[in-house]
């Protein structure tokens, strides 16, 4: 990547909240351009040194070090943008699963410009895991069907992710209640997102 900084929005909240369903629904619609680590993450050779590392951190619910997250995260941008797919100038970054710390946070501020974090919100730990089950099932991750797994991400998320916001200013935080329907988080998640998209990328 070159010094630019991305405007962005990050997607935030607990495990199975449905960041990645949100981000999937967005990505298709013009002016988003979604990028979940858990995605990339799973689609690395996994006998590749990387690939070994992330599934080791992976298997046991524990995030992959800050630094090789940061690092494999650019590698992908720097791919994405070479092939097209992602094109800075129209496009609103939509962040899933990074950053995942604070330090990841700070190493990130040289590449992103952070305009809005949507927060899913979900206090029911055992509806998130039922999703993260039913999840694992129909995307074959089998690391999700371990229930002391999930229960370990979701210590991980309260210990290292939960204080991510905190570093950001509490104004441009916009809580959403997850549990609904997903067109209903959707419609909610759009209300914040539009303006943001519209103030970076207006229509010439």
């Amino acid at each position: 990547m070159t010094g630019d900084r991305f405007p962005a929005a990050l997607i935030f909240g607990v495990p199975g909240a449905g960041k990645g369903t949100q981000g999937e629904i967005l990505t298709r619609i013009p002016g988003f351009f979604h990028c979940s680590t858990g995605v990339i993450f799973r689609k690395m050779d996994p006998d590749s040194e990387d690939g070994l590392l992330v599934r080791d951190y992976s298997s046991r619910g524990e995030l992959v070090p800050d630094d090789v997250t940061v690092r494999i995260w650019r590698t992908w941008m720097d791919a994405q943008r070479a092939i097209g797919e992602f094109i800075p100038r129209k496009q609103l970054l939509l962040l899933d699963g990074i950053p995942r710390t604070v330090q990841q946070c700070e190493m990130m501020e040289e590449h992103i410009d952070v305009k809005v974090v949507v927060h899913l919100v979900c206090s029911d730990i055992d509806t998130m895991i039922e999703r993260i089950r039913l999840r694992a099932m129909l995307e074959n991750r089998p690391d999700d069907l371990n229930d002391d797994v999930s229960r370990r991400r979701f210590d991980v998320y309260e210990k290292e992710t939960a204080p991510v916001l905190g570093f950001y200013p509490p104004e441009i935080i916009k809580e959403i209640e997850s549990t609904r329907i997903v067109a209903d988080v959707l419609k909610d998640s759009l209300v914040h997102l539009v303006p943001v998209l519209k103030s970076e990328f207006p229509r010439k």
